[in-house]
Formats: structure tokens, C-alpha cells, sequence
């Protein structure tokens, strides 16, 4: 089932991260785990819709770990973030996200809005920068 499918990818993620230790590598090096779509709340009577939430998870020596970034949403229908049949608006965009490991990556801040068009949408492009990230979940030291 599903928890053997997670013991799998835990088993390993944890053995990669030992193998990056041990070569002298785990400091440059970010893996980065994101799930391709999120699901709808409701059924459509066979299941549900795709949606736009999902879920990223960051390793490696340079992550601000042992944190989770962005907000749970509420739920509840008449919340600020439902749309409608059970889709949620996210709180953190993936293009926050993709943008920041670009950044780490040496990416230059001038060429993010070519990268990820949408980031304006979340960010004042012009003030992100390595002091100053869109969401601050790599080390740039």
C-alpha cells in the first residue's frame, strides 16, 4: 500500500543523504520532492478533481529544515481561500518555491520573471534577492 510506497521513498532519501555525507557533498547539493497536482475536497461521484495545493519537501546541508513554510488553509467552505467545489487557493506558489532554489542554483535575481513569469503575482521581483529570498528555506551562506 501507500505507507510501504513512503517507507520506500523515506529509505531512500535517507540513504542518498547518508551517500552525499560520506562523499563530502551534502552541503551542495538540495533534493527537492514535490508532488505534481493536489486534489479537490469534494467528490465528483467517482473520486475527486485535481486541484492546485500540493506539497514540497526540501533537503540537504543547506536547508533551513525542521521548519514548515507557508499556511494550512481552512477547510471550510465559506473560508477566504475556497473557490469552489472543494478547490483551494494555495498559500505558498510554487513559483515561491522553484524561484528560491533557482536563486541557490546562481540564478541571477534579473532572470526569475524570464524563469517563472508568474512570480511577480506573489513577489516584488526587484527585492528578492540571496539576503532577502521568497520564502527563506535555503542557507545562502
Amino acid at each position: 500500500g501507500q505507507a510501504d510506497k513512503m517507507t520506500n521513498v523515506n529509505n531512500a532519501l535517507e540513504e542518498f543523504n547518508q551517500v552525499l555525507k560520506e562523499i563530502g557533498m551534502f552541503d551542495n547539493v538540495a533534493t527537492y520532492v514535490i508532488s505534481e497536482f493536489g486534489r479537490r475536497l469534494t467528490s465528483n461521484g467517482n473520486g475527486t478533481d485535481h486541484a492546485w495545493g500540493s506539497n514540497v519537501m526540501v533537503m540537504g546541508g543547506k536547508v533551513n529544515g525542521n521548519n514548515i513554510y507557508g499556511t494550512y488553509p481552512s477547510l471550510a467552505i465559506n473560508s477566504e481561500r475556497y473557490v469552489h467545489n472543494g478547490a483551494l487557493i494555495p498559500t505558498t506558489a510554487t513559483d515561491s518555491m522553484f524561484s528560491e532554489l533557482a536563486l541557490w542554483f546562481g540564478v541571477e535575481q534579473s532572470d526569475l520573471l524570464t524563469l517563472f513569469p508568474n512570480l511577480g503575482n506573489f513577489h516584488n521581483v526587484n527585492e528578492i534577492s540571496t539576503s532577502n529570498p521568497p520564502i527563506g528555506f535555503m542557507d545562502f551562506s
